[in-house]
């Protein structure tokens, strides 16, 4: 029972796992787990969660997401993950060689910007990747576009188009991000 209270009564926020499953769709969630886990904000306790699949039991839907670290309670998703630094290595290394990013130009940054949302939307089609959409039209200035950019290519690798053209759209987009 405290339990339960413990779950309706905690915001949960996405684990690094939560957010690449929503773009990825790679552990076949059911429909109210996957609505459960786009839902989730770092905000919404498990009985705000609640209210979105009403007439099924959000305690179970919970338990599935925090069994496949999906979700975490707030407080310990804040605490970095073990091998969250791992991809920032890869990306830095990838990044190494490009100009500092206060080197480039507002017109620079817009161009990095539209390039990465037109190639999601062009792999994926509109209306796909919204995260990923919205976190790209958030950046601001070049270093914020390179911290996007690990995401962006992990989605591109996720798709079978899209790792084909890596190569050539990280080459395109280089010459500006």
């Amino acid at each position: 029972m405290a339990d339960e209270l413990t779950y309706l009564l905690t915001p949960f926020a996405k684990t690094p796992q939560g957010m690449l499953e929503v773009q990825t769709r790679s552990l076949g969630l059911s429909v109210l787990a996957r609505r459960v886990l786009i839902l989730v904000d770092g905000h919404r306790t498990g009985k705000d969660l609640g209210a979105f699949v009403a007439g099924s039991d959000i305690l179970n839907l919970l338990e599935e997401l925090l069994s496949r670290e999906c979700i975490a309670p707030v407080s310990a998703a804040a605490a970095p993950p073990a091998a969250a630094p791992a991809q920032p290595a890869v990306a830095n290394a990838e990044l190494a060689d490009l100009p500092p990013a206060q080197t480039r130009s507002a017109k620079d940054v817009e161009m990095a910007r539209n390039f990465m949302t037109n190639t999601v939307n062009t792999i994926f089609g509109h209306h796909n990747r919204i995260s990923l959409i919205e976190a790209i039209h958030a950046c601001q200035t070049s270093e914020d576009l390179r911290r996007v950019y690990v995401s962006w290519a992990q989605a591109m690798e996720g798709n079978a188009a899209g790792k084909k053209r890596l190569p050539e759209l990280r080459e395109k987009l280089f010459a500006v991000l």
